[in-house]
């Protein structure tokens, strides 16, 4: 038995209200962004991975993005899943924020570098192999997951630090860090200050380099005195600005204010969009209007198709 305050590390997730004929259809629903969300992000990785036309920085960064959306929903859905089967579940804390947190953050880096090649692309194509070099690469990659894990150690353990209540019932689908604050029984204060000023840096930091390619990549744009060779430069960059304005658009509302513990139905519908939503648009948002990778896919199935016929 708990004493009524403890630092404590399980908690139980409450998931979402309603009955249970509710209840079942969102697990459908959920499952069926789930499954689409594997398939779809894993796809991408193979094709990148076997396709010689897709050997490129763009790409390689594209894969990297997907592993990392496939680990998101791995996270979060899968438990968010067994609670609407079950009414709810029990979660332990410190993993799973560190993971979840440290995923997202890796994202972010991944998508400011993603802009920075696109920027090298469009603005100074001729030293595009020299500048971007598999080693630069591969190294900006490590940072990139590096970075992401170890900016996440501190922020867990100074929550694992705290003292809960007994009953240790979290509204949400997830350890969101928010409602964590909400059952400590300290003055969060000072933490949640910090933990503001980290997304600050993490969000601002990786937009930056965002907003300042794509505003020379639309100033080269409009340069291009054909109108053919300005919708085959703005393509190139469409998928990836796409992805960053609902991306960050959805983690600015959800991370970057000063007070952590907001609503909790507006963190539920918010991190839907983060959690869920986003991972499954991605592999269409960067497909479908992407020659290269629908090639691919093609000729991906037909050998598949002639490997079955074989």
């Amino acid at each position: 038995m708990m004493d009524n305050h403890s630092s404590a590390t399980e908690f139980y997730l409450l998931g979402f209200p309603g009955s249970q004929g509710l209840h079942h259809i969102l697990f459908a629903i959920f499952f069926f962004f789930y499954l689409v969300t594997l398939m779809g992000n894993t796809v991408i990785i193979v094709i990148v991975c076997v396709d010689k036309r897709l050997q490129s920085p763009m790409y390689f960064f594209l894969s990297h993005l997907s592993t990392l959306e496939i680990l998101v929903t791995t996270i979060i859905v899968p438990m968010m899943l067994w609670g609407l089967l079950f009414l709810g579940c029990r979660q332990y804390l410190s993993l799973h924020v560190l993971l979840n947190f440290s995923c997202g953050t890796m994202a972010f880096a991944l998508l400011g570098v993603m802009a920075v090649d696109r920027y090298v692309a469009v603005c100074n194509p001729l030293r595009y192999n020299i500048i971007m070099n598999s080693s630069t690469c591969i190294w900006v990659v490590i940072v990139s997951w590096v970075f992401g894990f170890l900016s996440e150690i501190w922020p867990v353990y100074a929550t694992f630090q705290f003292t809960f209540r007994k009953s240790n019932s979290l509204d949400h689908f997830y350890c969101d860090r928010g409602q964590l604050l909400k059952l400590s029984c300290d003055n969060t204060l000072f933490t949640e200050f910090i933990l503001f000023l980290m997304a600050v840096f993490i969000l601002i930091g990786s937009l930056i380099p965002t907003i300042v390619s794509y505003t020379y990549i639309i100033s080269t744009i409009l340069k291009i005195p054909s109108a053919s060779g300005r919708r085959k430069a703005f393509f190139t960059c469409a998928s990836h600005f796409t992805c960053v304005m609902i991306g960050y658009g959805s983690c600015l509302f959800l991370y970057v204010k000063p007070k952590q513990t907001q609503g909790v139905e507006y963190n539920k519908i918010v991190s839907l969009l983060v959690s869920v939503l986003t991972p499954f648009l991605n592999p269409f948002i960067f497909t479908l209007r992407n020659d290269k990778v629908k090639e691919a896919l093609r000729d991906g199935m037909k050998r598949c198709c002639q490997l079955l016929k074989d």
